[in-house]
C-alpha cells in the first residue's frame, strides 16, 4: 500500500462503521441462517437509512443495464433495467476517448460491441495492442475522438447466445459518463425514486500509462454533479485495488473491489511486482486490508461456490462469512438466464440461447448470504428474490 495508507485507513474506518451498521441493519438476514423465516422477514423490511443502507437485500444490480435483452451499455439497456425494477444499474464500464472524455463500453476494444467495422473511414484504425498483457486486435476508444465515436452505433456482443438482441443493432449510440449522470437525475425525477448507478474503471493502469488516467476524470465529473459523497447513489468499482485506493483519496463514494478467479492477479499487481493473487485477497488478512479503503467486494460467483470438474456446484466457501466479519458487502457477478452461463445441474438442454433453471441457481446463491448480485436479466433476479424472501 502506498504512502497515503494512513489517510485511507482513517476514511476506511468511518466507512466500515457505516457499512457495519448497514449489514447489521439487515439483521440476521445477512449474517444469520439464510432462508429462515426470520431472515426473510428482516430482509423484506429493507435496511432503511441512507446510502448503501437504503438498498434492498439481496440487491438486484442490472449488469450493463439489461444485457440479456438489449445491446449492453446503451440507454436502451439502462432504461429497460429501470423499467424491470432493478435496484441499481451498472452504467457503465468507463473507458476514455482520445480527447479525454469517459464513455461507457465493456472494453476499450469496440469491434465486438459497435458497428465500427462497417465504417470504411475508420478501417485504418484497426490495430493490435497489448491490453493488460494480452495482445488484442481491433478498434480502441483511445484512438477516437468523442465526435467520431458518436457516429458509431451499438450492436449485440454475444449474438450466438442472444440472437433476438440483434434486432436492436444500430439503434443506440455510445453514452458518455456525463450523459449517464444527467440521465440518472432525469430518471430519478421521472420515476419518483432514487436511481442508483454502479460504474467501473476499466484497465486503469493501461490508461494511466497512456496519459488518460481514469480516476481523476471520474472524480471531477462526480464533483461537478454533486455525486461524490458518502451517501451519493453512485457505487464505484474496479478490478484493480490501486484504482479503488486512488478513488478513496478523491471521493467519498461507496467503493467495491472486483475479484476474478482465485489464481488470477490484478493487473496493477502484475505491473508493480506484487506477487499476491486473488486467493490471497480473499483470505481474512486480505479482506481486512480491502476493508481499509473499500466498502465491498464483487467476487466472481465461483469464489462463493466453486464448481466441480463436471461444472456442477461444489461446497460454498467461507468468503461470505469472512467478508461480513470485516464489514464488507458482497455483490458477486454475473447471473444470466442462458444455459452456457449456468452451473451444469441447472441447464436445460444444450441450446446456447435456451434458458435453464436459473431460479434454482439464484436460490442456491442467495442461500449463501450474499448481499446482492449482478444480473443480465433484472426481472428474473427480482422474481428470484421474491421467491427467496417468501420462503
Amino acid at each position: 500500500m502506498d504512502g497515503d495508507q494512513g489517510h485511507e485507513q482513517t476514511q476506511g474506518t468511518g466507512r466500515r462503521a457505516l457499512l457495519g451498521a448497514a449489514v447489521l441493519g439487515a439483521g440476521g438476514a445477512v449474517l444469520g441462517v439464510p432462508g429462515s423465516a426470520a431472515a426473510a422477514a428482516t430482509r423484506a423490511s429493507g435496511r432503511g437509512g441512507r446510502g448503501l443502507k437504503s438498498l434492498p437485500v439481496p440487491t438486484i444490480i442490472g449488469h450493463r443495464g439489461t444485457a440479456g435483452y438489449r445491446p449492453e451499455h446503451t440507454f436502451g439497456s439502462y432504461d429497460l433495467a429501470l423499467d424491470l425494477g432493478a435496484d441499481v444499474v451498472e452504467a457503465g464500464d468507463l473507458v476514455p476517448t482520445k480527447d479525454g472524455h469517459l464513455v461507457c463500453r465493456h472494453e476499450p476494444e469496440i469491434g465486438g460491441t459497435t458497428d465500427v467495422a462497417a465504417h470504411p473511414e475508420f478501417a485504418d484504425r484497426r490495430t493490435t495492442k497489448v491490453l493488460d498483457g494480452v495482445p488484442t486486435t481491433g478498434w480502441f476508444t483511445e484512438d477516437f475522438t468523442l465526435a467520431e465515436l458518436k457516429t458509431l452505433r451499438a450492436v449485440e456482443r454475444i449474438p450466438a447466445n442472444r440472437p433476438h438482441n440483434t434486432l436492436y443493432d444500430g439503434r443506440w449510440e455510445i453514452p458518455t459518463f456525463e450523459e449517464v449522470l444527467k440521465w440518472q437525475d432525469e430518471q430519478t425525477r421521472r420515476r419518483g425514486r432514487q436511481v442508483w448507478i454502479y460504474p467501473e474503471t476499466k484497465h486503469p493502469t493501461y490508461f494511466r500509462k497512456l496519459g488518460l488516467g481514469l480516476e481523476e476524470r471520474v472524480a471531477k465529473l462526480l464533483r461537478r454533479h454533486g455525486k461524490d459523497g458518502r451517501d451519493a447513489p453512485v457505487i464505484l468499482q474496479s478490478f484493480e485495488p490501486t484504482s479503488i485506493q486512488r478513488l478513496n483519496r478523491l471521493v467519498d463514494n461507496p467503493l467495491v473491489v472486483l475479484l476474478s478467479s482465485a489464481d488470477s492477479r490484478p493487473y496493477d499487481f502484475v505491473e508493480t511486482g506484487d506477487p499476491r493473487t486473488v486467493a490471497d485477497l480473499i483470505r481474512p488478512a486480505g479482506l481486512r486490508e480491502i476493508a481499509g479503503y473499500a466498502q465491498g467486494i464483487g467476487p466472481t460467483l465461483d469464489l462463493v461456490i466453486p464448481k466441480n470438474a463436471d461444472g456442477t456446484l461444489g461446497t460454498p466457501t467461507t468468503l461470505v462469512a469472512d467478508a461480513h466479519k470485516v464489514g464488507l458487502v458482497l455483490h458477486p457477478y454475473t447471473m444470466r438466464n442462458e444455459n452456457p452461463f449456468l452451473p451444469a445441474e441447472y441447464r436445460k438442454g444444450t441450446a446456447k440461447d435456451a434458458y435453464g433453471d436459473v431460479f434454482g441457481a439464484y436460490r442456491t446463491y442467495f442461500a449463501t448470504g450474499i448481499d446482492g448480485v449482478f444480473t443480465d436479466n433484472a426481472d428474473t433476479g427480482l422474481l428470484a428474490r421474491a421467491d427467496f424472501l417468501a420462503r
